[in-house]
């Protein structure tokens, strides 16, 4: 696949308004998928919404911390970071067991990933993702990603009836790839914050009374500073449930890293490979000190780099200090988490339109063409990535805990799949 030409490169800075801009953007982005992960797991241990907060103020901390880290000195790619959807599978599996047994397990796992990507292994594994393994990963996010865009337009939680929710969510989403389709420079280019602060308002018209009770939360904090995981706890079945989550966690980092590494083609990717994920290892011991869960780099990052046309790291520099001041800000965090889901879910259907164009790109791009079998080794883990998607709760209930986080997980499970089509079945001679 040839280099594609971005408005702003991998090491260019971009003029002041234009970086605040996309680092706007970036935030945009990063903010929504950490408040909701950081919500479903502090509802799971806290039921007092001060406690709550205070869960997703650590999530906010450890997140900013890593982001700027690999933006420096890991990957030094334009990935934005936030806490693994993997590991919230290993976390809900272990219910009713000690939080320490579950943080413990965590960290034991981030030290496991780091050391292994130390080793080089990850980085010799590179040759195994393929132009076809790529572009399947690329479509894989947008269509497994696709039951939680459904629950957040969806979402009991609304006041506004399901039938208002899909109109709203439609009309929004044509009237961005209209404003897309004509609009041009700087506009363009920053769409997705002005759809989310256009759609918050016009939802609120609608139906004002989103904004939660703010009362007896502080503006500022760090108490959260005094809230660790004190305790080692070693829980063999809880750790064996937790390395066959991080196993499925380095398989959606590795692919993240390799799907930004082929649209933007940097040098030195075996090097940008081991820092990057001996770093998300690193982040993943932090936050089970923290006592949170930890963090991976999101797959979603080429859809936004294809949308916007900017491939510079340095904009999610201004990202980061954002997602690190907002940790000291528990009033901030409370209300940012009052942008309705639906808003949240209708962005996204855009930006996993952006993720399946670029992995549409990758696929007929390559050198040796598409052809029928090239849809064959891609359609099989498309499909079944789906199929396991929408699986219902009570029949992912059936499965083996210790085998939920592979076999229950989409990504992963056609993740393997292509790996298995491409490298074994229709391996070439």
């Amino acid at each position: 696949m040839a280099k594609m030409n971005f408005k702003y490169g991998l090491d260019e800075i971009p003029p002041p308004v234009e970086l605040v801009l996309y680092s706007l953007q970036w935030l945009a982005i990063s903010i929504p998928t950490i408040i909701i992960i950081g919500k479903v797991v502090a509802g799971l241990y806290f039921g007092n919404v001060a406690d709550q907060v205070i869960y997703v103020q650590k999530v906010f901390f450890v997140t900013a911390v890593a982001m700027l880290v690999q933006l420096l000195w890991g990957h030094k790619l334009p990935l934005i970071l936030g806490p693994a959807a993997v590991l919230l599978v290993g976390i809900v599996a272990s219910q009713g067991n000690s939080p320490a047994a579950v943080y413990t397990s965590i960290m034991l796992g981030g030290v496991i990933l780091s050391l292994v990507s130390v080793t080089g292994l990850f980085g010799r594994l590179q040759k195994y993702f393929t132009p076809r393994v790529v572009a399947t990963i690329l479509i894989l996010i947008a269509f497994t990603i696709a039951p939680t865009i459904m629950n957040l337009i969806l979402s009991p939680s609304l006041k506004s009836p399901s039938l208002f929710n899909l109109i709203f969510a439609l009309v929004l989403v044509f009237l961005m790839f209209f404003a897309g389709r004509h609009l041009t420079g700087i506009w363009k280019s920053t769409l997705i914050i002005w759809a989310i602060i256009a759609g918050s308002i016009i939802y609120l018209l609608f139906y004002p009374g989103g904004i939660e009770d703010l009362g007896g939360i502080p503006v500022f904090s760090i108490s959260f500073f005094s809230n660790f995981n004190s305790s080692l706890e070693f829980h063999p079945g809880i750790i064996f449930s937790f390395m066959v989550c991080f196993l499925a966690l380095s398989i959606n980092d590795l692919g993240s890293i390799q799907s930004v590494g082929e649209l933007i083609k940097p040098d030195n990717m075996r090097g940008r490979i081991t820092r990057g994920i001996a770093l998300t290892g690193l982040a993943n011991v932090i936050s089970g000190f923290f006592s949170v869960i930890g963090p991976v780099n999101f797959s979603l990052s080429p859809g936004i780099i294809m949308s916007t046309g900017n491939a510079s790291r340095f904009t999610l520099v201004p990202t980061a200090a954002g997602l690190l001041i907002l940790a000291f800000l528990p009033v901030a965090v409370a209300f940012v988490g009052a942008i309705p889901s639906l808003i949240i879910g209708t962005v996204l259907i855009y930006v996993m339109c952006s993720q399946i164009a670029a992995g549409l790109l990758v696929a007929f791009g390559s050198q040796g063409g598409f052809n029928f079998e090239s849809g064959l080794i891609m359609g099989l883990p498309l499909l079944l990535g789906i199929i396991i998607s929408f699986l219902p709760s009570d029949v992912m209930g059936t499965f083996p805990v210790s085998l939920r986080p592979v076999i229950g997980n989409g990504f992963v499970a056609g993740v393997l799949a292509v790996l298995v089509l491409e490298h074994i079945i229709y391996r070439k001679k």
